[in-house]
């Protein structure tokens, strides 16, 4: 890999060419700099950028040679519109005095909260007064489409996700992908990217792709942005965060430091139906979990343009965290219908461990010329290391307060250790002069070790249990490579592509005494049509075909004990799912679009919770559960009922199927489920920055193999204002004001006959505060980096 990243870099023949990077300059008559005067940049009636003249100097980036509009605005001044095309070395632009006093105007440009665009939907976390103040976590959960849930699963559309940041992926899953976002403060993030139906440029893994967006100063000199949060729920939690950037020249470093507190209390209620011919016993759990996690995230990388065309970056990130949890529960067992317990189990659970999570990456771009050839190489080093000991207690006692049976005290201590390296090339080049082509190649090694040991501590001295002890090592190499071509054809655009990917995979249990490998070559097509009929009718369709390779966390077979009577384990021999989308479109007047889609799941690797009625154990597990097929309606609308006001509605409707036959898993269910959502904004008093949003969601009933999930729903609001000049924010914002999203599960199928209800500590306010010391913060570059999703499926 090292030596394909020097020919790349060293020996290619780069073609350098026309700069498309243009400075501009803004004076007044007598040829004075004007400071702050709003710069905004637009392309086909599209705005692009938006900036504040520094001194009377501005910067645009990233331009090709199609024709852009240039409006410049400023308090006492007559607004200026220019046209322009590149190439161009610079912009002189002056501005005349209105001649009179003007009333004080302030002239800004927002963003809506929530774009909706062909290929994806943009939440702009900056312009959400519910989402600022807390976590990327809690951001994420109210962006349009997306469902979060307690364990760590994410879907947007009804399909599973792979989560990146600024173009990395996040290589987590489960509790550590919430607990890893949870971490990190939403005021750092400028916006989410959900794209239901990635192009062959993504990686193939996962049903759809959330791309969380960091926020970046782009002024010259030295600017910083700081921010910090405090949140009440059933307990406190706060973050605090800051954000810096010194631009000179050609060099541009940049950084971020963010600190996080969060203490949650999650209730769990869970209930187990034992019954066979002959018995009948009732377990009725109770258990309150106190968790508390300290992390500090930061950010540190520098980009320099070796030339206009030419530029170079390194980033590194961290992230380092302490966690612990304390459980207490308490199991009453009734047998034969008694009113009567006739034993009581008492359960302390303390969990203590800590995360380190690394990346690196080493960036080259360069664009070969003015028709928009480029090409970018990325190689990535991504270390990741967690220690975690469970300590628990379980105390059995019978009516009359004897011990029921002896103490069950254990001690579990873990560890997990990944390294993963990757490199990747992207070549972008036209064809002729309608059509654009992308193409690349990627080369990932993942090596994961995962150690666990099982000690019995009832004694004096713990004993170490080999027999329920496991080491469990996973290797997994994959090839890929894509193309894709887009482009124009009188009212009709399209853009297609393909992706192959070739991977090897090798598991090895210890404990188990089993290898198990496996190799396959999967291709991956995508297809996005559009017919412009008129201005205002625009139909669309979009088929796409993904995988979703099981995470490490499902793989490990080692048993993970929440008491004598159940645990929770792996399965080595999972298969990756693979998923199927297709979906026909009405566009009308931009405002209202219209849907049909098919999504088809095989192979779905699920939790199944496996019930033995005559030992009375649960465990749950992880299957292949079959296939599911989801056909369904969707509706997204825009409305502006007034200036001051915005409406975002989503309706989804589906009709589901699904089956499986297996000696775990038979069932043929068909059911109807749907999914509502509004987003409102409100702008009470432009000129004091008066704003506040009112938000609900409602997700109906919903089954997912043997699982039946229940309804949940949110209503959440909040209101903001401007202070200090317009350069600080500050926010209070209230979630789940009817304390309608718990987690419900039930069981009824084939003798297992169980259920759960968890609230997790979603009913919260949050007061927030943030202070910009520059004059522009946007987006950071993006960077899709070689290690692209394989953090997401890390444990």
């Amino acid at each position: 890999m090292k030596s394909l990243f020097y020919i790349l870099l060293f020996v290619l023949p780069f073609q350098l060419a026309a700069q498309h990077r243009l400075s501009g300059f803004v004076n007044d008559a007598e040829g004075k700099p004007l400071d702050a005067a709003t710069v905004t940049l637009s392309q086909n009636g599209q705005v692009i950028s938006s900036q504040l003249a520094d001194q009377g100097k501005f910067i645009l980036t990233g331009l090709n040679q199609s024709p852009y509009q240039l409006s410049v605005s400023l308090i006492g001044y007559k607004s200026l519109l220019r046209t322009f095309s590149m190439p161009k070395d610079s912009l002189s632009l002056k501005m005349l005095s209105e001649g009179k006093q003007l009333n004080e105007v302030a002239i800004t440009f927002k963003k809506p909260t929530i774009e909706r665009k062909v290929d994806m939907v943009v939440f702009n976390v900056e312009n959400s007064i519910m989402a600022s103040g807390g976590s990327v976590w809690d951001a994420l959960g109210k962006a349009p489409g997306v469902q979060t849930t307690s364990d760590g699963n994410v879907k947007a559309n009804n399909k599973g996700v792979t989560v990146y940041m600024d173009g990395k992926p996040v290589r987590l899953s489960g509790d550590d992908l919430s607990a890893y976002l949870q971490s990190l403060p939403s005021d750092n993030i400028s916006k989410i990217e959900v794209m239901p139906n990635p192009s062959s440029k993504y990686e193939a893994q996962g049903g759809a792709v959330i791309n969380i967006v960091s926020k970046k100063i782009k002024a010259e000199g030295f600017n910083a942005s700081l921010s910090s949060g405090y949140t009440q729920g059933e307990r406190s939690r706060y973050t605090a965060n800051g954000v810096f950037n010194y631009r000179k020249d050609k060099l541009n470093v940049f950084g971020s430091y963010g600190y996080s507190d969060r203490n949650i209390e999650r209730h769990l209620n869970t209930y187990t139906i034992y019954q066979t011919p002959a018995s009948y016993s009732y377990w009725d759990l109770n258990r309150v979990s106190l968790s508390n996690s300290k992390t500090s995230n930061y950010t540190a990388g520098a980009d320099y343009n070796l030339t206009d065309n030419q530029i170079v970056g390194i980033l590194v990130t961290g992230n380092n965290s302490a966690n612990s949890i304390v459980s207490t529960g308490r199991t009453n067992v009734n047998n034969n219908h008694e009113l009567v317990p006739d034993s009581v189990l008492h359960t302390l659970s303390q969990n203590q461990g800590h995360t380190n999570q690394y990346s690196f990456n080493l960036n080259y771009k360069v664009k070969l010329d003015t028709s928009g050839k480029s090409l970018n190489v990325d190689v990535d080093y991504v270390p990741y290391q967690k220690n975690n000991t469970q300590n628990l207690n379980n105390l059995s006692y019978l009516p009359d307060g004897s011990l029921a049976s002896a103490p069950y005290q254990i001690s579990s201590p873990a560890m997990q250790k990944i390294n993963i390296w990757s490199g990747k090339v992207d070549y972008d080049y036209k064809l002729g002069k309608k059509w654009t082509m992308e193409s690349g190649l990627k080369y990932t090694s993942i090596v994961s070790e995962n150690q666990f040991d099982f000690f019995n501590t009832a004694g004096v001295s713990p004993v170490l249990d080999p027999s329920r002890s496991d080491q469990f090592q996973y290797t997994e190499n994959t090839a890929a490579a894509y193309t894709s071509i887009s482009g124009d054809l009188g009212k009709w655009n399209f853009k297609g592509g393909i992706r192959a990917e070739y991977t090897r995979t090798k598991g090895y249990s210890v404990s188990l005494d089993s290898i198990n490998t496996n190799k396959y070559l999967r291709l991956f097509p995508t297809a996005f049509i559009t017919y412009k009929a008129s201005d205002h009718d625009e139909f669309g369709f979009t088929y796409s075909r993904r995988i979703d390779r099981p995470d490490y966390r499902q793989l490990n077979p080692a048993k993970f004990y929440t008491s004598p009577y159940s645990y929770q384990d792996g399965n080595p021999f999972l298969r990756p799912a693979i998923f199927n989308s297709v979906g026909l479109s009405y566009t009308l007047k931009q405002n209202y679009t219209f849907a049909a889609v098919i999504n088809q799941q095989d192979d779905l690797a699920s939790n199944v919770t496996v019930q033995d009625n005559v030992n009375k154990t649960v465990y749950d597990t992880q299957l292949n559960i079959g296939s599911i097929r989801d056909i369904g309606l969707e509706l997204s609308s825009v409305h502006h009922p007034a200036d001051w006001w915005e409406i975002d509605n989503t309706v989804q409707g589906y009709h589901r199927s699904q089956k499986a036959n297996s000696a775990l898993q038979s069932y043929n269910y068909r059911n109807f489920y749907c999914y509502l959502r509004t987003d409102q904004s409100f702008t009470l008093d432009k000129n004091s920055g008066l704003k506040a949003e009112l938000s609900g969601w409602y997700q109906s009933a919903v089954e997912q193999g043997t699982l039946q999930i229940a309804r949940t729903y949110d209503l959440s609001s909040g209101i903001s204002k401007s202070v200090l000049n317009k350069q600080g924010t500050i926010r209070l914002s209230a979630t789940d004001i009817l304390d309608g999203n718990p987690y419900k599960i039930l069981v009824n199928n084939q003798g297992q006959n169980n259920g759960l209800f968890q609230k997790n500590d979603t009913r919260t306010v949050t007061l927030s505060f943030s202070y910009k010391l520059g004059k522009n913060i946007a987006a950071s570059r993006k960077r899709s980096t070689a290690s692209e999703d394989e953090k997401k499926r890390a444990n």
